[in-house]
């Protein structure tokens, strides 16, 4: 299992963020409260809702259709940019395992790469800017890293967690330049991105679904 991951294991690592963010929403929401309309954790939690019923109406088995079907449910989600910018993220990495059962470890950043290519598509941020990608960016490139360092799934997605934490603790001493908090950017810093901070959660989630399944068997 730790070599590969397959449809049951991908169902875990989603099951994963779902928890983390039901677990941690208030802390989301306090965040957003700081330069937005401290909804972010609400908003959050309705995209795991909707990403629960996803992958309980899930039909055909298939990688690329449970991926899609969860970010599509998630685009669907009212909240400012949110539901498009994560639903995108799911969306674009259902494009990089079309075909495939399974997936080894470079297969799995290969899908993240495509996810994060998404969201690039739809917004100007880039690290540095106090979005989700101050989490989303490294943690892709730490998974990258250890995949091609040979290092097996759970460690390749034990990295990206822990890159995503430490680019959303950077968030602290930036100013926001996008979104509505973008209005009182300098008042911001100290404080922690609600985005990246949510990004961070679902990394967390990623990796502790895959070490559930690794314990089980």
């Amino acid at each position: 299992m730790s070599q590969t991951v397959g449809y049951e294991t991908l169902v875990a690592m989603l099951r994963g963020a779902i928890a983390q963010i039901r677990e941690h929403h208030a802390t989301l929401s306090e965040l957003d409260s700081v330069g937005g309309d401290g909804d972010h954790g609400t908003t959050m939690v309705r995209a795991m809702a909707n990403m629960e019923k996803a992958i309980g109406d899930a039909a055909s088995g298939q990688l690329k259709d449970l991926l899609f079907d969860v970010g599509w449910a998630i685009m669907g989600v009212d909240g400012g940019a949110t539901g498009p910018l994560f639903g995108s993220l799911f969306m674009g990495m259902s494009e990089a395992v079309e075909g495939k059962d399974t997936l080894d470890a470079p297969t799995v950043a290969a899908m993240f790469e495509a996810g994060l290519a998404a969201i690039e598509a739809q917004t100007k941020a880039r690290v540095g800017d106090k979005t989700l990608m101050d989490a989303l960016t490294p943690a892709v490139a730490a998974l990258r890293a250890a995949a091609d360092a040979g290092q097996d799934i759970p460690a390749c997605l034990r990295a990206a967690a822990d890159a995503a934490a430490q680019g959303t603790i950077a968030t602290k001493g930036l100013p926001t330049r996008f979104g509505r908090a973008k209005n009182i950017g300098e008042r911001t810093i100290g404080y922690q991105d609600p985005g990246a901070t949510s990004m961070s959660f679902i990394f967390r989630g990623f990796a502790g679904g895959v070490e559930d399944v690794k314990r089980e068997t």
